[in-house]
Parts: C-alpha cells; structure tokens; sequence
C-alpha cells in the first residue's frame, strides 16, 4: 500500500532526479492499523522526511488537516480528520532512533506539541541547513527544491483549504512532493554540511526549535504584538491588559485573536479609558463587542488603572535609533554582508537586525553574534569595527576587510 517499490513510481530515493511522474498515489490511510504499520515501517528507517497540512484562519490554534511522511521506497499520506487516533504517528516522532526531516519546522512542531506534548528529536531542519550553506536567508522549500533538484515543485495548492474532502489526486500529489523531494534535499545538505564541518553551526537553531518554551506563549507578553511608542503610560498599561485578557480569551475560546477585540478597538479604548457601559459604547470600533465583552473589557480596564506604574512597560524601548547608532548599524550591515560573502552563509544565520542595533548601541551586549561558533566568525569583527580597529574598504570591486 504506502511503501512503494521506488522502480514503479520514483527514481531511487536518494537519487536526486525524480523524472517520472508517480503512475499511482499510494491510498490515504484512515485506520489506526494501517497507520501504526506505516509507523512501525519508518521506526526501522534512518530518517523520516515529515510535513503538515493545517488551518488556523478560524482558530487560535492551528487545526491538523493531513500529514505527509517520507522515507527510502516509503511514501505515505494520513488523513486526521476522521478522528484517527494518532498515537502510532506521535510514538515515531518521540522515536530518538530516527532522524525527523522538516523544511522550516517551527509550525509543524508547535502542533506535534500541542497535540501529544512530543518534541521530534532528533531533528534536521532544512531551511537551516540551507542558510548555514549559503542557500539564503529563510529560502522556501519550492526554491530549494529548484536549486538544488532542478525541478519545479507545483505550489498551486499551497494555500487551499486542507480541512475540505474529499481531496483530489492533484492535490494528494503535491502534498506528497513536500516529503518525497526533501528526501533528496536532505541528503544534499547533509552531506554538504559533513564536507565542511558546519554541523555545529545549525545546533542552537536546533536548539529553540526543540526547546518547548519556545511554543508556550504568555499571555502577560501579548502587548509585545501591539504599539506602544507614543502612548501615555496610562494608555500603555491599558494596552498591556487588554492585550493579556484578549490572548487569554482567545486562548480559552479558540478563536482568533481578533475575533476577541480588533488591534484598533485596543488602541481606542487605551486612549480614552472608559469606566462604564455607556461611555464603552460610544467608542465605533467596540460598539460590536459591547453586548457580549463589555463587562471583561471594563475589568480589564479598571486593572490597568489599578496597576502599579512601574510594572508598565517602558516605550522607550520603542523609540528609534540616533543617528549615530543608526549610522554604525549601516556601517555593521555592510559588514555582515561581506563576511557572509565570504562564508557562503546567510547573513541571518550570523547576525539579526536585532544583534546589529543592540551591538551599535552597546559595549557589549548579550546577543547570539557575540556567542558560539558566531563570535570568531563575526561579533568579534563587529566590534573591532566599532573601535576602530578594523576598517572595510573596497578591493577587486568587492568590500574588503582591513585590520588596522
């Protein structure tokens, strides 16, 4: 059924050539038998390449549509959707023996996470692999597979709504193409990484991927999505309580968060703090949500009024650079840029917008560029370019760096 003799529909799976089109898809499994099989089958594999289809439009958390999974001659579809136990599926990704194969991971782990409280591990993110091998900063996965397969992955059904049956063979075969092209993908990468000893340096990526705070958000931290800058410290607050019991709700409800209180209604009522119905009211952007929300928002409210103004959040943090900073971070940029030339790395990978602000504006600051395999490679150029130890000028037409 799910495992293919590759002779039949696919070039062999680690060959990077898929010419022939698939003469037959495998059938969708829909029983815990036959996908406790398939799992069992992938458990005796070295790798498992591993994607998801979900909705998240109508919901606070995203909704688990389909599950593709891949391995050498194994190629598979799931459908969650009939209420199918998964436990076979999340035993596999709790499986240390197998290598979990994901492009840009972080979605389709939050959901393993939410669903079974199962990190995959270990695991291989391509989209990491390829910054850390010069690939660029975030590529997707149809590029990718065009740059390094030279084939065209179909993205005509990317966005359609997967939660829909029954679901076509189109659609079923390019759901399949987000595993069965990633064994090859893989493959690459990871043998480029052993050429050049980069192994080490998708490690701490790796690390808040599979770290399960990363996919815990507090809700006390919900104002850092909204605005500050400009506000009084009266507004501030109230936008850092609304913010909380709006995440809260839509937590509890499943809702999306604007399905709570628009980012608009947020900003109104912070500006004119209303303490009764009536005055609630008034407001257009909340007029919709008095009846059913009126009374939390006026709580909400009264807490921000009550809270103690030093527990407010600061809007300085928001205000922009000086020009001097802003001046060094140009200078900063410029060189990230040719270090990572030098390199054949992605400049993400070394250094963030955020690392390069907080380097042009402090000694010495506690971000990752300034850590790690990183600092050798840049943080220490960075700040011997800050204190004028190091110079960059152009030599062949390209930036240079020159120790002075």
């Amino acid at each position: 059924m799910f495992v293919k003799n590759a002779s039949q529909s696919r070039e062999p799976p680690h060959s990077p050539s898929y010419n022939k089109r698939m003469i037959d898809l495998p059938p969708v499994i829909t029983s815990i038998t036959d996908l406790k099989t398939l799992c069992d089958a992938l458990a005796g594999q070295p790798y498992v390449t591993v994607d998801t289809e979900f909705m998240r439009q109508t919901t606070y958390r995203p909704k688990l549509c389909l599950i593709q999974m891949a391995a050498p001659g194994i190629e598979a579809v799931v459908d969650p959707l009939p209420n199918l136990d998964l436990s076979p599926f999340y035993a596999l990704m709790a499986n240390t023996a197998v290598v979990k194969v994901f492009h840009a991971a972080r979605q389709d782990i939050e959901i393993v996470w939410q669903e079974a409280g199962v990190i995959p591990m270990p695991l291989f993110d391509t989209q990491i692999a390829a910054m850390a091998l010069g690939h660029g900063d975030a590529i997707s996965y149809g590029a990718l597979v065009k740059k390094l397969l030279k084939k065209n992955h179909d993205k005509t059904y990317q966005a359609i709504d997967w939660c829909q049956r029954p679901l076509g063979p189109k659609q079923l075969e390019y759901a399949l193409g987000d595993v069965t092209y990633l064994r090859d993908v893989y493959a690459k990468l990871k043998q480029r990484l052993e050429q050049t000893g980069r192994e080490p340096w998708l490690e701490e990526e790796v690390a808040v991927l599979t770290d399960p705070k990363t996919y815990a958000f507090d809700p006390a931290d919900a104002w850092k999505r909204l605005k500050l800058g400009g506000k009084s410290r009266t507004a501030r607050s109230i936008i850092m309580e609304l913010a909380a019991w709006r995440e809260r709700a839509a937590q509890d409800e499943n809702v999306p968060r604007g399905r709570v209180l628009k980012d608009e209604a947020i900003y109104e009522v912070a500006k004119h703090a209303p303490r009764t119905l009536e005055t609630l009211s008034r407001l257009r952007s909340v007029r919709d949500s008095v009846r059913s929300r009126g009374d939390a928002i006026l709580r909400a409210v009264e807490a921000a009024l009550g809270r103690d103004p030093g527990d407010v959040v600061n809007a300085a943090a928001h205000v922009d650079l000086s020009a001097g900073a802003s001046a060094t971070v140009e200078l900063l940029r410029v060189l990230l840029k040719a270090v990572s030339a030098e390199l054949d790395i992605a400049p993400k990978l070394l250094a963030s917008a955020e690392d390069l602000e907080k380097l042009a504006q402090y000694d010495d600051p506690d971000v990752p560029a300034l850590k790690g395999w990183r600092r050798p490679l840049f943080g220490d150029k960075a700040l011997a370019l800050k204190e004028g130890r190091l110079a960059l000028g152009i030599k062949k037409n390209e930036v240079a760096v020159f120790p002075l």
